[in-house]
């Protein structure tokens, strides 16, 4: 894995999406997933950004931290 891990804000950015910290939290808020859901998996990904997605996952990338806690924010937690 490399040394040099991307920010959920330039992950906004490589994902063509705002990364002012309001447009972010907006972005979050309107776009979380139930419990279970695989995040490239959303229907509001455009094809790139899930390709972007699955392969910033498949190969360990420097991009893999900033998508793990992009899943973490969207994906909703079961109230237990």
């Amino acid at each position: 894995m490399s040394m040099n891990n991307r920010t959920l804000e330039e992950l906004f950015e490589q994902l063509g999406l705002s990364s002012q910290k309001i447009h972010m939290e907006r972005y979050i808020e309107r776009h979380q997933l139930k419990p279970g859901s695989v995040l490239h998996d959303a229907i509001y990904w455009a094809p790139d950004q899930k390709a972007f997605l699955i392969e910033a996952k498949a190969d360990d990338s420097e991009w893999s931290e900033a998508v793990d806690q992009l899943a973490n924010l969207l994906i909703k937690k079961s109230s237990i």
